[in-house]
């Protein structure tokens, strides 16, 4: 299945000049979220996985079905302030200011391994900040999978020492 097909690009979105790469009509198809699913799953066949890890918040998305899929239990990673309980905070860096992601100080413990899923790579200060959440709470990150990934932007560049990989790459 080309999953590529049920890939929208829509112009000027969401600031003049980005080319956004709208992954709704592939959530509406059953066939391909059923592929996109399965073809992340794959990424991890043979290798030994606690949890999936989920960024905020199309992560979500996949992370959670994917983690049904594995037969493991799903952690978000979200925006600060939106989790109840005692979070661990990663501060990165943005082209301009910073942002920060959360996570549940107790969802991750010493030896957890973990697949960290998003839906696009773009400049990977993101899932970098994620891995670092996850390692910070003494977790291993086993692998980091996106649906998407747009090489132009070098987000792999930040996660070096990671295993990566991606279902599309534009």
């Amino acid at each position: 299945m080309k999953l590529e097909a049920y890939i929208r690009d829509v112009p000027d979105f969401p600031k003049k000049g980005i080319l956004f790469k709208d992954i709704t009509p592939l959530l509406k198809a059953p066939e391909a979220l059923r592929e996109a699913v399965d073809g992340l799953c794959r990424q991890v066949e043979g290798s030994d996985v606690d949890v999936v890890v989920g960024i905020e918040s199309r992560g979500f998305i996949f992370g959670a079905a994917v983690a049904c899929q594995l037969g493991v239990g799903f952690v978000p990673v979200r925006k600060p302030g939106k989790l109840p309980a005692e979070t661990a905070m990663e501060e990165y860096a943005l082209e301009y200011g910073t942002d920060a992601l959360e996570i549940h100080r107790d969802a991750i413990s010493p030896g957890t391994k973990v697949f960290l899923v998003d839906d696009l790579l773009a400049t990977g200060g993101t899932a970098a900040a994620a891995c670092r959440l996850v390692e910070g709470l003494g977790g291993e990150v086993v692998h980091v999978a996106f649906l998407i990934e747009l090489a132009f932007l070098k987000g792999r560049e930040q996660l070096k020492g990671q295993e990566v990989s991606s279902i599309l790459v534009y």
